[in-house]
């Protein structure tokens, strides 16, 4: 199994730019991050030190966030809200620029909370064609735009994988996939194991984190083990990244190993 290591959820104790080393000093070759920089269009020099963290780590930067707002304020994407067009539109150069020049290749959008200024209606249309921009603009480095449910947000209309489906088939890219994190299907009560059964040789990316808590596997009462294992079974090849809040204890697991409760 090989995992990949979200440094912004874990290793917060450290500078941003010291998580990729911390990661690869714990026996992990991946990472992944939320987006890194307070605007969509960070200067060179910003740019060039987040990449070179990662290159002078050894690790490969797998997962990348497109700008999602002021995340620790609330905001979850800007996908859908018509006001923040310019900001995410700025925002798509830049992304595929860091995935040519990493060679990541798999993006997440996070699609935004509903916002009274404008209809639901008026929101979902919007949030198709920026995926459809957002889809284009990484193509032609090979790159996966992905749509993730998310919990705890509750104006954040994706809640179950079935409401991420829905857009995907209006989006219409074959580079727009499902971003299976399996915490938030299970906060959301939405049915982990039928999703994986229909769903997981399709699956973009996986996420895990333990449910209740957010926790690390074994945790809480998941059964991310079987879970992880059928989507493998049934096609799903990438890693799978860990998106949990960590314990007290130091972040020391090995990398290729066996984490707790899996």
């Amino acid at each position: 199994m090989s995992y990949t290591v979200n440094c912004s959820i874990l290793l917060t104790e450290l500078p941003l730019l010291e998580r990729a080393q911390a990661a690869r000093d714990a026996g992990f070759d991946a990472v992944e991050f939320w987006w890194p920089f307070a605007t969509s269009t960070p200067d060179a020099a910003e740019l060039e030190a987040f990449e070179a963290s990662i290159r002078n780590a050894g690790v490969q930067l797998t997962g990348l966030n497109f700008n999602a707002g002021d995340m620790p304020g609330g905001e979850r994407g800007l996908v859908s809200l018509p006001d923040r067009e310019d900001e995410f539109v700025a925002n798509l150069d830049v992304v595929a620029g860091i995935g040519e020049r990493t060679g990541c290749r798999a993006f997440n959008a996070l699609y935004g909370l509903r916002d009274d200024a404008f209809t639901p209606e008026e929101q979902d249309a919007h949030a198709v064609e920026m995926l459809r921009r957002a889809a284009d603009a990484v193509a032609p480095i090979g790159g996966t735009v992905l749509v993730e449910p998310v919990s705890g947000a509750e104006g954040y209309p994706l809640k179950t994988a079935a409401d991420a489906l829905a857009v995907i088939e209006k989006v219409g890219r074959d580079n727009v996939k499902l971003l299976a994190d399996f915490y938030h299907l299970a906060a959301n009560d939405d049915d982990v194991a039928a999703v994986v059964e229909s769903q997981a040789q399709h699956f973009g990316h996986i996420q895990i984190a333990d449910f209740p808590g957010r926790g690390a596997p074994g945790t809480g009462s998941l059964p991310l083990a079987s879970w992880i294992e059928r989507s493998q079974e049934l096609g799903y090849t990438g890693r799978i990244g860990l998106e949990y809040k960590q314990a007290a204890q130091p972040f020391a697991f090995a990398g290729q190993g066996v984490l707790p409760g899996i």
